[in-house]
């Protein structure tokens, strides 16, 4: 190649392209809205199905689950197959899982297809992410494309409870899961035109027991965080995250030794990829961790419905909209690390404002401080992101795509156990139980406010009204406390990104142009094949 053709700028896209990501946003907004969706028909559903306890708490988690124990393979998968493939393949296993469970007749049944839906919901994510890296080659569209991107898992998160309380306001509770359906027909009729198909042609086959033993280390891990934060430390648990780090030592052991391993620890090797994901998973730990007391303190503190709640939280998706739209902009003046470091610094104002969230009166304040937070870490999700992909070679853009992806779920799942740890021991430290409270009630209000809700409706309302403000004031006071701990996280965090991606600027361009693979036209005109790490031939399919 000659130096004129290597200093050729990158093609910019055009209305395809963007018109595209507009397609590949719609999955990435479902998967969020499913996720917060199902509190809402949580009593419509106990009603019809007559779920056990535990049968309820696995209808909740079995679908963040399987996304999170199948990101891996679907994003290697993806490398594999074919990116468009793959996610087409998995648009329609959603959309026929979605009918399923709308339709479910027994719990059992609802489990299983929950579980379904979230196996075929993890060839989305990925392949959306990897594909956008494939469209847009110009380093700032990329990174705007991107934030995008990581912009629709906030709206979704927020819409969801607004969308489910509107269908269930005139629908059953089914009607919750029929939302990936219409999505999901969108998708697969759109792809094949606006969707560039894209595989790495000389990756290796699968290997089968790496793929098991990724299942068998990312779902006890995150099954046991899940368990640790709501109910406290438990044998079981704790062997969970046991038995989810030896297996994944065990894994990491095997993909050094593989030819064509499920997951290449060569990415790592780039410091700029792995301070990246770090800094991912550790804005993650507050964030997740502190949701978590913001629905609380909406729908138990100032007694909102679920619908209400999800409308004070739009506000906040917008202010994390606009700011990871603005981070690219400023990036092109300012080091990356410094532009993620400057917006955590600000999410990290935004949780002393919380700090100070008094139990009565304290929602305008509330509010004010979630819209500083999430106007804070937009630029860290959108820029975070985008340099992982960036960082990796084009035929592991699926593989970076599950890793960025993960380390997001993993820092939920540590900040909800972490944080709901910390928030229920202020809580039992802080309640004053009123004296003349029955036993059962006196016991309750000691526990936690979720419980004291609940067992007030068993006496009198004066003596319930006593309990549940002792309840709400510990409560706030575990807010705030949270709130604190949460502020010195961003801060730190602001402080490893500003160090740990000094000197790092925007992400460079990709290879220009789309290398046709053996299904395009001879006559066709293709440029020469980006060569991956180690030589080998990547093929771009234009989408037709």
């Amino acid at each position: 190649m000659s130096s004129k053709a290597a200093a050729a700028p990158a093609p910019k896209a055009g209305a395809r392209e963007w018109t595209g990501l507009a397609v590949l946003a719609l999955p990435t907004l479902l998967i969020s809205l499913d996720q917060s969706v199902l509190f809402l028909a949580l009593p419509h559903l106990a009603e019809a199905l007559e779920p056990t306890g535990t049968q309820t708490l696995w209808m909740m988690d079995i679908y963040g689950f399987m996304i999170a124990g199948f990101l891996i393979t679907m994003g290697t998968l993806g490398d594999r197959v074919g990116r468009r493939k793959l996610l087409m393949i998995g648009a329609t296993c959603v959309g026929l899982t979605s009918l399923l469970a709308a339709y479910a007749t027994s719990a059992e049944m609802l489990i299983a297809t929950r579980a379904l839906l979230g196996i075929s919901a993890a060839t989305l994510m990925p392949s959306t992410l990897a594909l956008i890296s494939n469209m847009f080659h110009d380093a700032q569209e990329r990174g705007r494309a991107i934030a995008v991107w990581a912009s629709c898992f906030m709206a979704g998160t927020a819409l969801g409870p607004v969308v489910g309380g509107v269908l269930l306001e005139y629908f059953w509770w089914g009607s919750v899961f029929l939302l990936g359906v219409p999505i999901m027909l969108i998708l697969l009729i759109l792809a094949p035109i606006l969707l560039p198909e894209y595989r790495d042609a000389g990756a290796g086959k699968v290997d089968l027991l790496s793929v098991a033993l990724s299942l068998a280390a990312i779902l006890p891990l995150i099954y046991g965080l899940k368990e640790l934060a709501k109910y406290g430390w438990d044998p079981l648990a704790g062997g969970a995250i046991v038995v989810g780090l030896v297996v994944g030592a065990l894994f990491v052991s095997r993909q050094r030794r593989l030819e064509s391993p499920l997951l290449d620890l060569r990415l790592f090797s780039s410091a700029s990829f792995s301070f990246a994901l770090v800094v991912l998973l550790v804005s993650m730990v507050a964030m997740g961790g502190f949701y978590l007391f913001i629905t609380g303190y909406f729908q138990m503190v100032e007694g909102l419905s679920p619908m209400e709640a999800g409308l004070w939280m739009v506000p906040s998706a917008i202010a994390s909209i606009v700011s990871a739209q603005i981070a690219p902009t400023l990036v092109k003046r300012l080091p990356l690390g410094v532009v993620i470091g400057m917006g955590l610094g600000i999410g990290a104002v935004g949780y002393v404002l919380i700090a100070f969230v008094d139990p009565v009166g304290g929602l305008p304040l509330l509010v004010a401080g979630f819209i500083v937070v999430f106007f804070g870490s937009g630029p860290a999700g959108a820029l975070g992101t985008n340099l992982v992909v960036s960082s990796a070679p084009p035929e592991k853009g699926g593989s970076a795509a599950a890793l960025s992806s993960i380390s997001g779920d993993l820092g939920v799942a540590l900040g909800i156990a972490a944080l709901g740890s910390v928030g229920s021991a202020v809580y039992r430290s802080q309640v004053e139980v009123p004296a003349g409270l029955p036993d059962a009630a006196a016991r309750a209000t000691g526990d936690s406010l979720e419980s004291t809700i609940v067992s007030v409706q068993q006496i009198s309302p004066e003596l319930g009204g006593q309990a549940l403000a002792a309840a709400r004031d510990a409560y706030t006071s575990g807010l705030n406390i949270v709130a604190v701990v949460c502020a010195v996280v961003a801060a730190t965090t602001a402080v490893i990104a500003m160090t740990a991606l000094r000197g790092v600027g925007a992400p460079k361009a990709t290879p220009g142009g789309d290398t046709p693979g053996p299904d395009a036209p001879e006559a066709a005109p293709a440029p020469a094949a980006a060569g991956g790490a180690d030589g080998d031939d990547l093929r771009t399919v234009p989408g037709r």
